[in-house]
């Protein structure tokens, strides 16, 4: 299959699940009955969605295909840029800052990048603000039954790649509970391509099992003051560390779209 076709495959797929993930997050907010919707925000390559709603205190879902060519600098980076800067990209990105502290920040990104190499990379986390077991096992055993249906190597693989990726290391604790993470993967495209959309499906689906189970539940000034100083970790990662941010800013991405990621208040300690 010629590169084209397959960017077309993989652009028309993450445009899809743009739709179905903000559709899943309005379908909550309705639930919980407000009838608040995502704000469509284009540019120049591409769509990313803001919503601030009753749930979801602030949630992005951006949908982004840039082109161009990497700084020279950068490229140094980037496998296939040996002799040639120019790449092409596509992805889906997602952070959802739930209102509720009882309720997990959920991030996840699937991208597919081409320079004269190829690859998807992704993952996805949750960050409890206050401990629950029982959602933590019922999180990584979701992923893993996913995982197992491609391949068994993959969720210890992904999972321990994610356990170090997401941990800061001037605080010397992890962000969240994990989840998976994977990048520079080219393998097989059929396979790696099944598999990027089983996350992305797995995605959808986690996050509306997690929230709805959770929207309704009261909580204290406490446990709020401990979620603004959680997002506050999160805003260290993000702008310190996190590799989907560099990427972003260093190929001519649209600084909005790249930051929605960030939670709309936070505290430090």
């Amino acid at each position: 299959m010629k590169i084209q076709k397959k960017q077309k495959i993989v652009k028309k797929w993450f445009m899809k699940l743009q739709n179905l993930i903000c559709d899943n997050v309005e379908k909550i907010e309705k639930n919980y009955g407000s009838n608040i919707k995502f704000k469509k925000n284009k540019w120049k390559y591409g769509e990313y969605r803001i919503i601030k709603g009753n749930v979801i205190e602030k949630g992005g879902v951006a949908f982004s295909n840039v082109m161009g060519k990497f700084s020279k600098e950068f490229a140094k980076k980037i496998p296939g840029t040996e002799t040639n800067s120019y790449f092409w990209s596509t992805g889906v990105s997602v952070v959802l800052h739930p209102k509720n502290p009882k309720i997990p920040a959920m991030h996840f990104n699937t991208r597919f990048i081409c320079t004269k190499k190829i690859w998807f990379g992704g993952g996805m986390d949750a960050t409890p603000n206050l401990v629950d077991n029982k959602e933590k096992k019922y999180f990584h055993n979701q992923l893993k039954k996913m995982c197992d249906n491609h391949n068994k190597k993959y969720y210890p693989k992904y999972k321990k790649l994610c356990d170090k990726y997401f941990f800061l290391p001037h605080r010397k604790e992890m962000r969240g509970i994990g989840g998976i993470f994977f990048d520079y993967k080219m393998d097989d495209w059929n396979k790696d391509f099944l598999f990027i959309k089983d996350v992305g499906i797995t995605f959808a689906n986690l996050t509306k099992t997690i929230i709805e189970k959770k929207m309704f539940k009261k909580w204290t000034k406490n446990e709020k003051e401990i979620q603004l100083v959680k997002r506050g970790r999160y805003v260290e990662f993000n702008l310190l560390y996190d590799r989907g941010t560099k990427f972003g800013l260093n190929s001519g991405g649209n600084p909005k779209s790249i930051l929605m990621s960030m939670p709309p208040n936070a505290k430090w300690k």
